[in-house]
């Protein structure tokens, strides 16, 4: 029935993928594609009168030389190419034929097979719920079908590459997965299947904490499970994990931490060992009960103040005072509580009880509570002048004296004693006071009656100023505020504190560390409620530290290197030598700086200080420093008889004596005039040799000065031992001190 044959077919115009048809303008003959596979395309086509068959033939419009022919007969409306390539685009062409060969109609289509059928490499099931497959790319696929059939059910999802999961399956179940690639023509057929199973369901959980040391774990049975693992370990990972596997659907877990959360994970197996899903709980358990239980009055209020050692794992605690049929609670968050309303004259006993979602602790052992006097009642409060309060009460039957209690809200607390019915406090503003009166006798102290509050504006100091004065001291103003007792300013860097408390709106912060930032606070405080603690603060740095020097150096005649250490950040450092000459300065941003130019013959006192932008430092330690002696000018030789030499020079200062050194290669000589003398002659100088002569000053500390002015001569025979001195030489310009 069906054919091949070469043939070529040109179209004009546009290429049209799946289910484009083209009509014959004559008869209006077209064909449609119903369904296309990688190497299938399924046509359908309307009868035209007067065809006995009809021709199909199918072109790869990219692919030279394959085509398809296939003849149909007149009661055939449909057709299919078979033996296509896939994922390859046909030109298609239908031509309805009469019983003499004529041509009756013709169409055309373009159309494109299906990509290659994939296949499987592997399918897992790590979720009860789904399936993963696996499988190589298919050319010419955008996307891919995965179907996973459980008997006539079944699950379809696209997905862009591999791998890919079909999710929403039943656990534990058998599914045949088949994939199909899909491109803008169609779907390939369905590869050959893969079978693989889902995991087990995880067991759900029912956890509880029976006793503060136990939990019990307990779920429904799990389809086709074998058996299950239940572990349990600290949320907070301390301690060892406990692990449990059994065929049972419940088990308990015992000497656990009390008030401790757990975290449970459970995993049903089936026969052959392989988890399932595993199902996570985070229990507590149940809080042991709260030791040393105190209970304190004050002063026999109408309320008791219920304390004790909080207990591991506890989230709210329950107190419980009863007297007879009366029973009182209070809960709370804390590891104290309130109770109320207590009767005075009757004797209650006290228990405390913890909880926590998983539960409730044993009651403590009651501890006894007798109450005493009733409070005074008709309690009034009056501002009689501004800063003070006034506390009146009525006085009450059996009231030998009473207690005023004066709390504000930051829970500084004041009171006074007294036998009449009044009492006043200072004030300031800012302050919520909480007032309260209580009365005494033989029994103790009465229940806490009505209490009373009281609220003045607040205060703090404003406009903060703070002014570098030195390298260790700060001042600080600000402007004057209402009600306040004193002031309190405060310096703190990293290694402390420095303070500076009075009534004034200055305070001058001194022995502060230098090259340091601080931070500035000025608090208010009243005698009454204490310190401000909300005031502003201000970041001040200090000037640098003085720097100290650590050596002076003689570099030359007339220049001197100055070393010093400090520690400071981003500092200049400028040193001054002062003295009857004059000033000198060297600066520098190291450790070291030079003065040049001293004059020679001076006193002077060094000292450094530091600049940065946060000030300048105080200066350092002074030095002194004392330049060398004055070396002598115009020096002069002349000889004297045969074997002598005069030197003559000049000398720099009246009082200062001389000394005259002439080296050279035959020997070295020496002379020292009397004092006051500019001259000195030396004798038996052997000839024939070149002679280096230096005049220096005589000093008072040690050896002469070895930096003034050397000459060269030169001393020839001339006939006798002794011949003529010649200048030859030159003064050295090296000048040092």
């Amino acid at each position: 029935m069906c054919g091949a044959k070469s043939k070529s077919l040109i179209f004009t115009g546009l290429l049209f993928n799946c289910l484009e048809m083209i009509f014959s303008a004559n008869t209006g003959f077209s064909m449609s594609i119903y369904d296309v596979t990688s190497r299938s395309i399924y046509l359908r086509w309307p009868k035209i009168s007067g065809a006995s068959s009809y021709r199909v033939t199918a072109t790869a419009v990219d692919t030279v030389g394959h085509s398809l022919l296939a003849h149909f007969s007149d009661v055939t409306f449909k057709g299919t190419l078979t033996s296509l390539i896939p994922n390859t685009l046909y030109a298609i062409q239908a031509e309805a034929i009469d019983k003499n060969g004529i041509i009756l109609a013709e169409t055309q289509i373009m159309q494109s097979t299906a990509p290659d059928i994939p296949v499987i490499d592997q399918a897992y099931s790590k979720l009860s719920n789904s399936i993963t497959v696996e499988w190589r790319a298919v050319p010419g696929a955008t996307s891919y079908l995965l179907t996973a059939q459980d008997g006539d059910s079944f699950i379809e999802t696209v997905v862009t590459n591999s791998p890919g999961t079909v999710t929403g399956l039943k656990p534990a179940t058998l599914y045949r997965i088949t994939i199909r690639s899909i491109n803008s023509g169609g779907k390939s057929q369905p590869s050959p299947f893969r079978k693989a199973k889902t995991v087990l369901a995880a067991p759900v959980l029912s956890v509880s904490s029976p006793s503060c040391d136990s939990i019990a774990v307990r779920w429904k049975a799990v389809y086709m499970a074998a058996g299950f693992s239940v572990s349990l370990m600290r949320s907070d990972g301390l301690g060892r994990m406990l692990k449990e596997n059994t065929t049972n659907t419940s088990l308990i877990f015992t000497n656990l931490d009390p008030g401790t959360l757990y975290t449970i994970k459970a995993y049903a197996w089936n026969i052959n060992g392989i988890p399932g899903d595993d199902f996570t709980y985070n229990q507590r358990t149940s809080p042991n009960a709260p030791a040393d239980v105190q209970v304190a009055f004050n002063s026999g209020a109408l309320r008791a103040i219920v304390s004790w050692m909080p207990t591991e794992g506890a989230l709210t605690y329950s107190v419980t005072a009863s007297s007879g049929l009366l029973k009182l609670k209070c809960n709370t968050s804390s590891a104290s509580c309130v109770v109320p309303s207590l009767r005075c004259g009757s004797e209650y006993y006290v228990s405390v009880t913890a909880y926590n979602d998983a539960g409730s602790s044993k009651p403590t052992d009651a501890v006894s509570l007798k109450t005493i006097p009733c409070a005074p009642v008709n309690i009034s409060i009056e501002e009689d002048e501004p800063g003070h309060l006034l506390v009146s009460w009525s006085s009450v039957n059996f009231g030998y004296y009473y207690v005023v209690f004066v709390k504000s809200d930051d829970g500084l607390e004041v009171h006074c004693n007294t036998s009449h019915t009044q009492c006043h406090f200072q004030s300031d503003c800012g302050f919520t006071y909480f007032i309260s009166v209580f009365a005494y006798n033989k029994a103790g102290q009465s229940p806490l009656g009505d209490v009373f509050n009281y609220t003045t504006a607040p205060c703090c100091p404003s406009d903060l100023r703070a002014v570098v004065v030195s390298s260790d001291t700060v001042q600080v103003t600000w402007a004057p505020v209402r009600g306040v007792d004193m002031y309190q300013t405060r310096a703190v860097d990293w290694s402390g504190v420095a303070l500076c408390n009075g009534t004034a709106t200055a305070c001058t912060l001194s022995a502060l560390q230098c090259n340091t930032q601080y931070n500035v606070t000025v608090y208010s405080f009243s005698e009454a409620r204490g310190s401000n603690t909300s005031c502003a603060s201000k970041y001040v740095a200090t000037a640098p530290c003085s720097p100290e020097i650590k050596n002076i150096s003689k570099e030359a005649l007339s220049v001197v290197s100055v070393h010093w250490q400090s520690n400071n950040e981003e500092a200049t450092y400028i040193v001054t030598a002062r003295g009857e000459a004059g000033l000198w300065h060297c600066r520098s941003s190291g450790n070291s700086c030079t003065l040049i130019n001293l004059p020679c013959g001076s006193a002077f006192s060094v000292s450094a200080i530091a600049r940065s932008p946060a000030g300048q430092s105080l200066p350092s330690h002074s030095v002194p420093l004392e330049t060398g002696a004055c070396c002598p000018s115009g020096v002069k030789l002349y000889r004297l008889g045969n074997n002598g030499i005069r030197v003559y020079w000049r000398a720099s200062e009246e009082t200062r004596d001389y000394h005259t050194d002439l080296h050279g290669s035959k020997g070295n000589f020496t002379c020292t005039p009397s004092s006051g003398l500019s001259h000195c002659d030396i004798m038996e100088i052997p000839c024939g040799d070149v002679y280096t002569v230096v005049v220096s000053p005589v000093t008072d500390k040690g050896p002469k000065l070895t930096f003034c002015p050397k000459k060269i001569y030169s001393v020839t025979c001339s006939g006798s031992s002794v011949g003529m001195v010649i200048y030859r030489g030159k003064s050295n310009a090296e000048q040092r001190i």
